[in-house]
């Protein structure tokens, strides 16, 4: 990975463990204050390439995932494209696929647009964009091949309605491909916070297993779950702040507090040998394929014969 220039977060470590863009069909919503935490990512449509350090690191690691993976979707679909990393690996990669760009923030979407390359827009192989919520894709059922979705998941306050609804739009055999935050993802602010007496605000994150139990509640079948720790560093407290208001999600990852909290939170992190704020970030990978139906929509069980 690139060194990032003086004041950038720079990965310290890790360990194994163009159409149109359409308005949303309904606003969408996760709870009380998520409208605030929408309109923030989408504000940060042109600030995000510059800081989207950790996602553009995730992104390389499950395409190294798929790798192991041999099919030939016909429609592939990246769900929270942001500015369109994954589906241009996803273009890449299933060259003869039709890609779909889906994302909440319509900013977003226009930035991806900005950056597909003008052959690609005049002549029609580029991403079709999508501007929806995951919890209610105008999809048609059983019409995408292949699921991507990097670092969306975890700021829904329940995953699984999202998850039922990219099975629905699978086919069968189709596969989910995704990656989330996990629970010991800024275990340093944490840990500093508890040692000066201030509230911890962060946001927390579901367990790999808690994730694996929803997508079999789901319908998916073979889920393959594993985590990794990925550790970025920053020179100071000012810098990590930074960055995360221009990936827009600051308040929706940290909370909110006291300025003389957040001082002496702040003035607790330890500091690695370099001198450095580590910021380590747990990602949680996850596979699922869609399988055959055990029954109908009406209830009635499937029953399969085979001839001898």
């Amino acid at each position: 990975m690139r060194a990032p220039p003086p004041g950038r977060p720079k990965a310290a470590h890790s360990n194994p463990g163009a159409g149109e863009a359409r308005e949303p069909l309904s606003p969408p919503s996760s709870g009380r204050g998520a409208g605030g935490r929408l309109l923030k990512f989408a504000d940060a449509a042109e600030t995000y390439d510059s800081a989207a350090v950790l996602a553009r690191e995730v992104g390389a690691r499950m395409a190294a995932r798929l790798d192991l993976v041999k099919i030939t979707p016909q429609r592939v679909a990246d769900i929270g494209c942001a500015t369109g990393d994954g589906i241009r690996e996803l273009q890449r990669r299933y060259a003869k696929a039709l890609p779909l760009a889906i994302d909440y923030a319509l900013p977003m979407l226009r930035a991806l647009r900005s950056r597909t390359p003008r052959l690609q827009r005049f002549t029609g192989r580029g991403p079709r964009l999508l501007n929806a919520d995951v919890r209610a894709l105008p999809l048609t059922a059983n019409s995408l091949g292949l699921v991507w979705s990097n670092l969306m998941l975890h700021w829904l306050d329940d995953p699984l309605p999202a998850l039922r609804e990219l099975h629905r739009v699978l086919e069968v055999g189709g596969l989910l491909c995704f990656a989330t935050l996990g629970p010991d993802t800024l275990k340093e602010l944490r840990e500093a916070g508890a040692r000066v007496g201030a509230d911890d605000t962060a946001r927390r994150f579901l367990d790999m297993h808690d994730l694996g139990d929803m997508l079999v509640a789901a319908g998916f079948g073979d889920p393959v779950m594993d985590m990794e720790m990925i550790t970025l560093s920053y020179p100071t407290p000012r810098a990590f702040l930074a960055d995360q208001r221009h990936l827009g999600v600051r308040d929706a990852l940290l909370g909110r507090q006291g300025w003389r909290d957040w001082r002496r939170l702040l003035g607790a992190w330890p500091r690695d040998v370099e001198r450095r704020l580590p910021a380590s970030f747990e990602i949680v990978y996850g596979h699922a394929w869609k399988p055959e139906p055990r029954q109908l929509a009406d209830g009635r069980a499937v029953v399969k014969f085979h001839s001898r």
